[in-house]
């Protein structure tokens, strides 16, 4: 069920078909430029603190994040297996559906950031979701979601393809606001001639 603080039809999308069935072959492609994902390394470098464990959400078989930093800990959930054990920083993976099942798999306080990288638009139930990532998170660790203008529009939900750039920064914004999980939210924007913008969206989770 959708958040009451959202009218449902927002979270409605095209194609209503399993997920499960849409990520069902790998896609070892990237859906944004090299800048744009020097753009999320930068933020990922900025925010995610050396050696500490990382939560990457909606992931793949690439997960940008700075080659030359450590991390102890790198959990991918995403939805294809084979995307997955191809991602080479990853130290554990678990394939699930957060639409279907939002619960995250972990303990409190768990991790020290996590991310979702040009996914959040496929999200039908993300206050749910910011939630439960803030449960995992330890107090005041990140969470950055980044996004651009490209997506696949029949599993984004109506409110993304309805809204232009801006709405989107402000859509993210209120799910941070309406989970009532995280302070100290940002704004981060790259918008190059020619190229891929890209858009973060930080908040610290609370406790």
């Amino acid at each position: 069920m959708p958040e009451p603080t959202f009218p449902s039809e927002i979270f409605r999308r095209q194609d209503e078909s399993a997920d499960e069935r849409f990520y069902d072959f790998p896609r070892f492609v990237t859906h944004i430029d090299e800048a744009a994902i020097r753009y999320v390394t930068e933020l990922y470098r900025e925010f995610f603190p050396a050696g500490g464990a990382v939560l990457d959400l909606m992931s793949s078989w690439v997960s940008h994040l700075p080659q030359e930093r450590f991390f102890s800990r790198v959990a991918g959930l995403g939805m294809n297996a084979e995307e997955l054990n191809a991602n080479p920083r990853l130290t554990e993976s678990i394939v699930q559906s957060l639409n279907t099942q939002p619960h995250l798999p972990f303990g409190a306080a768990e991790f020290g950031g996590a991310a979702i990288c040009v996914s959040v638009q496929y999200l039908t139930r993300p206050i749910e979701v910011f939630r439960e990532i803030a449960r995992v998170l330890k107090e005041n660790a990140p969470l950055v979601v980044t996004f651009s203008n490209r997506c696949f529009p029949t599993k984004a939900v109506f409110a993304w393809n309805a809204l232009d750039d801006d709405g989107h920064i402000e859509l993210v914004r209120e799910y941070f606001a309406a989970s009532e999980s995280y302070n100290e939210i940002e704004i981060r924007r790259h918008e190059p001639r020619g190229g891929d913008p890209l858009f973060g969206v930080i908040g610290r989770a609370k406790k």
